[in-house]
Order: C-alpha cells, then structure tokens, then sequence
C-alpha cells in the first residue's frame, strides 16, 4: 500500500528547513539541493511543491510571517489596549533566539521583494495585517484612557512598526548596542510617547 503524503505538512517542513537555512546562510544558501539536504530529502524532493527559487523564497517568508501571528495570537488573547499592542511588539521582536532567525530571514527576504512584485506584495499584505491590529489597538487604548486622546493615531502606528521592523535589522547588524535588554528599554521608549502626560503639580 503507498504511503499517503500529508502535501500541506510536506510544504511547511520544507518552509521550516528553509528558513534554517537564510538564518544560518543568508539567500545565497537558499538553493533546492540545500534545503532538500537540511530537510532530509533527496535531491529533486522539493521540485513538486517549490519548482523554483522565488517559490521557495515566498514560502519561507509566508512560513515566517504566519508563525509570528500564531505566537502574536497566543500572547494578544483576552488582552485590549496598550497591553495588547505591547505584547504584539514584543513577539516581533527579536528578543530569542526564534524571534532573531526570524529576523535573519525577513532582512534578506525585503532585499528580494525590491525587484519581485510578487513578493513586495507578500510583505504589503502582512504589513496592512498588523496596521490593522495596531490602530485597533491604539483606539481602545484612547478609550480606556491608556493613551493620549490628541494623538495621530495612523502616524503613532507608522512610528511604532517602523521601530519594530528597523529593530530587526539592526538586532542582527549592530549588536552592540540593541541586546534583548536594549531592545526592551526602547520598546519602553516608544510605549511612553503614546502614554498620557502627567500632569504637573500644584
């Protein structure tokens, strides 16, 4: 009787290897005879579901990103306001390992996105994801009083991804100076400028 293939799990295996790979190599490595070997495959394994580089490339980011949403939607439920926007920025992050091969795939990957449109639009669509949650976000903040009332919320969402997405370039390049415990001072930064002044004294 021939053994029956679950395509879908198949798929995300390879997705999985391939993403060790990137974080590991960088795209140079992203070829089908290494992450067939990563993955444990014969060579030619991987041509049925990825019969090209690009494909495999969409699918390891694609991997990524949804791995993130699910760790995003483990930690944000049950929570609303600035409690949830905070835990939404720590899972993007990258303050583990995890969350810093993540990053070792992501930087690479918007290099490729600059010349495939079909890519680009991979990543514009995860990006129009996570502004949604962030303004949502934000708004129940104001309501609870957690932020300020006054603030642009679209411009104060813009500022906080464009720190989590530059956070990730530089936890991977500049060390030095953006260790988890770095990061984790900055995120306090940017949380603070969307928190209600206080009030002066008598």
């Amino acid at each position: 009787m021939p053994k029956i293939v679950d395509h879908a799990a198949r798929r995300d295996e390879i997705a999985r290897a391939a993403c060790r790979v990137v974080a590991r190599r960088g795209l140079d490595g992203l070829t089908l005879r290494d992450v067939a070997a990563e993955a444990g495959f014969a060579n030619g394994a991987l041509k049925p579901y990825f019969p090209t580089k690009t494909e495999l490339a969409r699918a390891t980011y694609t991997y990524v990103f949804e791995q993130t949403n699910r760790r995003i939607d483990r930690s944000v439920a049950g929570a609303h306001g600035l409690v949830a926007l905070e835990r939404f920025a720590r899972e993007v992050l990258p303050l583990d390992a995890e969350r810093l091969d993540e990053a070792r795939v992501v930087l690479p990957f918007w290099q490729l996105a600059l010349h495939e449109p079909g890519l680009a639009e991979i990543n514009d669509g995860a990006m129009l994801t996570w502004r949604g949650r962030m303004r949502s976000w934000m708004r129940e903040g104001m309501e609870a009083g957690e932020v300020r009332p006054e603030l642009d919320v679209a411009s104060a969402v813009e500022s906080l991804l464009n720190f989590l997405l530059g956070a990730q370039g530089a936890a991977v390049l500049d060390t030095s100076f953006n260790s988890v415990e770095d990061l984790e001072r900055q995120l306090q930064v940017q949380l603070g400028h969307l928190r209600p002044r206080a009030r002066p004294g008598p």
